[in-house]
């Protein structure tokens, strides 16, 4: 697919970006080779073609799902300014 200048120019209007008036013939030849890109790689007969999540073949290391520390709230809570019923109280910011 090629795009003409002036469809550049609608494109950058669309998206409110703005370009310089001498690189529209290099957006517009970069943007078609991509569009070219994307059409040549949409011919490409993918069925039966698992859907790739990562190319490297490696699994992550998860440590357990464990609990490897104490309750400490009370202790936290006992040197904060302002607590109740076990929540920390802060003075509104949003009126």
């Amino acid at each position: 697919m090629s795009l003409k200048t002036d469809d550049v120019r609608n494109i950058a209007h669309l998206a409110r970006l703005h370009i310089d008036e001498a690189g529209v013939d290099k957006y517009a030849a970069d943007l078609s080779s991509i569009l070219d890109l994307v059409d040549q790689m949409n011919q490409v007969d993918s069925q039966g073609v698992t859907p790739l999540a990562n190319p490297l073949d490696a699994t992550q290391r998860l440590r357990a799902d464990e609990v490897t520390e104490s309750d400490q709230r009370d202790k936290f809570q006992g040197i904060a300014p302002d607590v109740e019923q076990g929540f920390y109280r802060v003075p509104k910011v949003i009126e």
